[in-house]
């Protein structure tokens, strides 16, 4: 006799088969836009990537998200003044995530070099995961090529993304902020595409704790 399968199941089944189709799918159609991403989805599995830490060394995403439930946080780099807000006002809740048993990670295309200038510059006890190929971002849908017009504002405002993330690509992601149980699924997600906008910091505490009584 067939037993049905539990919708987790089914769920983790169709995340596995889109690790095997979609990274290639999304790193040969990479939007031009942030508007145009398509991030990964709540109940689908988090992508297993190979980052670098602070310290230059080699992580893998699954070592970290499994040890414990995850805010998984993309921002665009050290350079960009909302980016340093929101890392400031994750560390006035990091106490909070942590009681609630969780950890915060966040990613952005940083070398491991600007992650520590990051790090100092504004007291930060949780960790800083550097993506500069943009593997991660594009393996969660989140990456998105930043147009030759805005590249040179960019130098105009003394912003120079090669020296930032050591590559070439001229790729951003799109700021998130997702929330990852142990099993590496993912079970919240709040995506950005205006840059400006971030999590409010009431709304991922409510989320961690709406994960935690769905866990129960």
């Amino acid at each position: 006799m067939t037993l049905p399968l539990s919708a987790r199941t089914c769920a983790a089944l169709f995340s596995l088969l889109l690790l095997f189709i979609l990274p290639k799918a999304y790193a040969d159609s990479i939007p031009n836009a942030a508007e145009d991403i398509k991030p990964i989805l709540v109940g689908t599995l988090l992508p297993d990537v190979t980052l670098k830490n602070a310290d230059g060394n080699n992580v893998t995403l699954s070592s970290l998200v499994t040890s414990k439930p995850t805010v998984l946080i993309f921002y665009r780099g050290g350079w960009c003044p909302y980016c340093n807000t929101h890392l400031a006002d994750l560390r006035n809740i990091e106490d909070q995530l942590n009681k609630l048993g969780f950890q915060i990670l966040a990613i952005s295309p940083d070398q491991p070099k600007f992650l520590k200038e990051s790090i100092a510059k504004h007291k930060l006890g949780y960790t800083l995961l550097s993506d500069s190929n943009m593997t991660a971002a594009k393996a969660l849908g989140l990456a998105f090529k930043v147009d030759d017009s805005t590249i040179k504002k960019y130098h105009e405002y003394g912003i120079d993304l090669e020296e930032s993330t050591g590559q070439d690509h001229h790729l951003l992601p799109v700021p998130a902020a997702l929330l990852v149980d142990t099993d590496a699924m993912v079970t919240f997600t709040f995506i950005a595409p205006n840059y400006k906008v971030r999590i409010d910091k009431d709304v991922l505490i409510a989320a961690a704790k709406a994960q935690l009584k769905a866990q129960q």
